[in-house]
């Protein structure tokens, strides 16, 4: 009987490697190890030139842009000791991120299965003390209780959604002309008197700190590894901005077509953001709807569509002057303006109600447990919002606001155009549509 053939090697693992300002000098024993062994050294130029002469492995700086190239790299190197160097914490806003979705990817594409869950195969992550660590440690700051926004390949306007007065704040700078970059948009935005540390070079010899307010910022561009510690004071006058929906008005540009404050909050309510959940915002207007969904949370995702292309290039202006310059715009009458959208997690109607086969197209794109909210001020919208309450179930109901205005000498209730709102769950596909919710009756 012949012997077994030997069983397959099993691949070297990819290492990466969080590495300081600190360089060689910072890292343990285990890193060490890794970068010495390794084939082939990945990352950036500035961390490839922190290592020394005794890491002889192949030096292969990231191309521009990053993610693309990152299976063509993994692939051109499959089989050799590969290590990857990583800014301070591979995991936090780093390139253990994007590594780990890929062979993640990778795995479930080969095993037929969804990406996710357990850790990337192969993958071995060596940390090192983040810049936010370090910044915390010198500022004496909790961690826990530190806000922190990276503007690193992101626009400067997703800082607007973390502004509020007393609370402390961490920038992830993008390069050396970031503070002067930050230092303008607070001041454009109520926050001139925001004091700002510049922290260079966190945990390297050559560390330094300068500071500063918004308001009276002057200092040239410094050190492209820097950090930004905010100290948030609004200036006076600066009207507040919660963190929960309903926002005033008068934080929109618009034209009229803006769905109102009160009725804006109760319409949050019924979609019922959630984290990483997606809306779909049709008939987008003002973009409030998908603007205040976004600001709910910062893994939340929004694609506001609207016919009007003066209105869309608008919804994009208060998307970024209310932090979330991330919102997606399509121009375009709705449905055909909604194919090959992703599939969304809850669907606003706000525009366009009777246009045919919308509301069909909205409700046959919502995936089980999607919500569905549509609002109308029409009585013929109204007469089809009644039919589906009537067929899908659900809840109908209308809003009424009114507001205290002048009359003559005294005050008296102006009433606004009162809102009809169908909100509905959809159910799973094997389960009977839900009947209508019976009305609730009061206990003596």
């Amino acid at each position: 009987m012949s012997p077994a053939p030997p069983a397959p090697a099993a691949p070297e693992p990819l290492s990466v490697v969080g590495i300081g300002a600190d360089g060689w000098d910072g890292l343990p024993p285990v890193s060490r190890q890794a970068l010495s062994a390794a084939e082939v050294l990945i990352g950036g130029a500035r961390q490839l030139a922190l290592l020394p002469a005794e890491c002889t492995g192949e030096r292969v700086p990231w191309p521009s842009p990053l993610r693309p190239a990152v299976p063509g790299l993994l692939a051109a190197y499959a089989g050799r000791r590969v290590c990857v160097l990583a800014s301070g914490d591979p995991m936090f806003y780093g390139i253990g991120r994007t590594l780990t979705e890929v062979i993640q990817e990778q795995a479930a594409t080969g095993a037929g299965e969804t990406a996710g869950g357990p850790p990337a195969p192969g993958l071995r992550i060596l940390p090192h003390p983040s810049s936010v660590s370090h910044a915390c440690a010198r500022l004496g700051w909790p961690l826990e209780d530190t806000e922190v926004v990276t503007l690193v390949g992101r626009p400067a306007e997703n800082l607007l959604r973390a502004l509020y007065d007393g609370r402390r704040v961490l920038v992830l700078s993008a390069g050396a002309r970031t503070p002067a970059e930050v230092a303008a948009l607070l001041r454009a935005h109520g926050f001139g008197p925001t004091r700002i540390r510049v922290l260079e070079q966190l945990g390297g010899p050559r560390e330094k700190t300068a500071e500063g307010t918004a308001e009276d910022w002057d200092l040239p561009p410094g050190d492209p590894l820097n950090v930004l510690a905010l100290d948030c004071r609004r200036a006076p006058g600066t009207p507040p901005l919660s963190t929960v929906p309903g926002l005033p008005d008068a934080a929109y540009e618009h034209d009229g077509q803006l769905t109102k404050r009160h009725v804006r909050a109760a319409t949050l309510a019924a979609l019922a953001p959630a984290p990483g959940e997606l809306l779909w915002d049709i008939g987008g207007g003002s973009g409030s709807i998908a603007i205040e969904w976004l600001r709910a949370h910062r893994g939340c995702r929004a694609v506001s569509v609207e016919r009007d292309p003066v209105r869309a290039e608008r919804i994009g202006r208060n998307a970024r002057t209310l932090g979330v310059p991330g919102l997606r715009v399509v121009t375009g009458p709705a449905p055909a303006a909604l194919d090959g959208l992703p599939t969304p997690d809850a669907v606003f109607i706000g525009g366009g109600l009777t246009a045919p086969g919308l509301l069909a197209a909205c409700w046959a794109a919502l995936p089980a447990g999607g919500r569905l909210v549509a609002n109308t001020v029409t009585l013929e919208s109204e007469a089809l919002l009644a039919d589906w309450y009537r067929r899908h179930g659900g809840e109908l109901v209308r809003l009424a606001v009114a507001h205290a205005v002048p009359v003559g000498g005294f005050t008296g209730w102006r009433q606004a155009m009162p809102v009809t709102q169908w909100s509905a769950v959809k159910p799973p596909a094997t389960s009977p549509s839900p009947t209508a919710v019976p009305q609730e009756t009061e206990q003596p």
